[in-house]
């Protein structure tokens, strides 16, 4: 099987296999985003849950959260976006590994490594 794959990359003067290059490519750039917005949904759950489960808490919250980013001095706005930025890897971190089923595209692996 091998042989004939190295076969046919020879006739097609070197090149690989770019279609499955970019099949695999577009299915990874899809599960990050998809990923990323899971991430986004759970900081948005985050702030709704600590507003009660309802519109004016959530709002309530986010006000109180811009009043004091607003007013803080600069070291602890920076110290601020590290931690959103280290939640933010975190939080991707553990849904990639809940999602790691969905990493490798599902005809891969229905195809149990048979080469056409």
């Amino acid at each position: 099987m091998a042989q004939r794959r190295d076969a046919a990359v020879r006739r097609q003067g070197g090149r690989g296999d770019f279609g499955f290059l970019l099949y695999a490519l577009l299915h990874t750039v899809g599960f990050l985003a998809v990923t990323l917005l899971m991430t986004w949904g759970a900081f948005v759950l985050f702030f709704v849950a600590i507003g009660g489960f309802s519109l004016d808490g959530t709002m309530h919250q986010l006000a109180n959260l811009a009043t004091r980013y607003v007013a803080a001095e600069p070291a602890r706005i920076a110290d601020f976006k590290l931690l959103v930025v280290a939640l933010h890897v975190v939080v991707a971190g553990l849904l990639i590994v809940f999602r790691r089923h969905a990493i490798v595209p599902r005809d891969v692996i229905s195809a149990g490594g048979k080469s056409a």
